[in-house]
């Protein structure tokens, strides 16, 4: 294993610092609540950041980054569409999905929260919901195992298949150990390490190519149109790009970072907080793959590494530019991109299955003790569900998260942002809604029709049969109304 021991020290005293965050949470965790949402008891800035971290996955530094630094600033698009989904996401959906959750049932999962908001008796929303997280998370989860592997495998050198196991072993660790809140906490610290290394490499990887002017003439030198965000692009490969922002609304680990808040009060301060840090994060991840287009131009003979897997930008620049213990720290902030997303995907697994499935309809009497356990036997079934997809060495990290991203954005994106500004939505409006958007994300990717990226004709069909079906059916029950009235209600009087 060719490794600089700096750079492996640094990673071992990291993942210990997180596996010790794990067995600290795990003392406040009593009960499944504490299991899964830590209690509803979290800080603005923690769930601003956690809310971030989770969101913001190894793609951040190593997807699209190679993506900018394959083709230009025309891939930019999609930080843009992120951007403004984000926003979009906190303003319209983080609040009321707060106060939503607890006068329906106090609901500790996305499924749990759609049985007690639509009064499904019969579990059939509840199921179908489980299985389309179950389904879309484990291809997401595979995701952040593969950028893991990359990782590891090129900085210590090591096969793929030891790779994945590496990678992937620390976040199992602390998400087995500590639930939700050894996740949220962990993600702090995660999201302030990524947001510190994605400002200091551009930096940089600037003045190792001479300046900022030096650096624009050796990009323009390589391609002028690298600095055309329209290169290459149409109107649908734009709006493509662009509709990365609709997935927001329907993410179950962003949106049980919302569930968690400790009020209504916290919100409005976590979205300032989050958005500052999540622009700050893309125009880092922007920069890097940037200028990185000039570092390697500058440099061919670094480059091959690169050339072969434009993924790895900031990693090469990270273990050229770099002292060997800073080198540690930046890699890290991979691992924390990755670590942070996956372990809250497990969780929402992990909860699902042990909620929605075992305590909804297996064992309704178990105990808290006995839920907690069993959530833990289940983070560890999905991790290896997700290690065995992760398994083929051509895997792309960027293609892995667009495929999950959309079928949770069109499958309860519509769902969630209706259900918490719309009185009259009803069950079977849900129900056609959550069918309707993952079937079209399925088929539309399956045929790759018209080019355009599947969330958006997803996300307009399921709306399309969620406003249709709740209109021509029966209405909502008065104590439904009620119930959204007294919420919303509840909402505007914490704001």
């Amino acid at each position: 294993m060719s490794v600089s021991n700096p750079t492996l020290i640094t990673f071992v005293i990291y993942i210990a610092a997180m596996v010790l965050i794990g067995l600290f949470a795990y003392r406040s965790t009593n009960n499944l609540s504490d299991y899964i949402l830590g209690g509803r008891s979290l800080g603005s800035v923690v769930t601003a950041l956690s809310a971030g971290a989770s969101d913001m996955s190894g793609w951040l530094l190593m997807g699209l980054p190679g993506a900018i630094y394959m083709s230009g600033l025309s891939e930019g698009w999609i930080a843009v569409g992120l951007i403004i989904g984000a926003y979009l996401n906190w303003l319209f959906v983080a609040g009321r999905l707060r106060v939503q959750t607890e006068h329906n049932g106090d609901a500790l999962t996305l499924p749990d929260y759609f049985a007690g908001r639509f009064e499904d008796t019969s579990g059939l929303l509840r199921i179908i919901s489980a299985v389309v997280i179950l389904v879309f998370f484990t291809i997401y989860c595979a995701s952040g195992i593969v950028a893991g592997a990359r990782l590891f495998e090129s900085t210590f050198g090591m096969s793929y298949e030891s790779a994945l196991w590496a990678g992937a072993a620390a976040t199992i660790a602390y998400t087995f150990v500590g639930g939700f809140l050894a996740v949220s906490w962990t993600d702090t610290v995660q999201a302030t390490l990524m947001i510190f290394a994605l400002i200091l490499t551009p930096i940089v990887v600037v003045l190792a190519t001479g300046g900022v002017d030096t650096a624009f003439l050796a990009i323009e030198a390589q391609n002028p149109a690298n600095f055309d965000m329209l290169r290459g692009t149409t109107f649908i490969g734009i709006i493509s790009l662009l509709g990365w922002g609709l997935g927001y609304f329907g993410q179950p680990h962003i949106l049980a970072r919302f569930m968690a808040a400790d009020s209504v009060r916290s919100i409005a301060k976590a979205r300032r907080i989050s958005m500052t840090w999540m622009i700050l994060c893309l125009g880092g991840t922007v920069a890097v793959g940037f200028f990185g287009i000039a570092y390697f131009s500058a440099h061919p003979e670094l480059a091959g590494p690169v050339t072969e897997n434009h993924e790895r930008v900031f990693i090469e620049l990270a273990k050229i530019l770099f002292n060997p213990w800073i080198a540690g720290v930046l890699l890290s902030a991979i691992l924390a991109a990755v670590m942070s997303t996956l372990s809250c995907q497990l969780l929402v697994c992990s909860s699902a299955l042990t909620e929605d499935f075992y305590k909804a309809f297996l064992r309704k009497s178990a105990s808290q003790r006995e839920l907690v356990w069993v959530g833990r036997m289940m983070v560890l079934l999905v991790a290896l569900v997700a290690i065995w997809l992760a398994s083929n060495p051509d895997n792309r990290v960027l293609g892995l998260v667009s495929y999950a991203w959309a079928g949770f954005g069109a499958a309860f994106g519509p769902v969630v942002l209706i259900s918490v500004v719309w009185k009259g939505m009803t069950r079977n409006g849900a129900l056609a809604g959550i069918l309707v958007g993952a079937a079209t994300v399925i088929v539309w990717k399956h045929f790759e029709l018209m080019g355009l990226y599947e969330i958006i004709p997803g996300f307009v069909f399921a709306s399309l049969a969620i406003l249709i079906v709740s209109k021509l059916g029966r209405g909502p029950s008065p104590a439904m109304v009620t119930r959204f009235e007294r919420a919303e209600a509840a909402f505007h009087q914490g704001k």
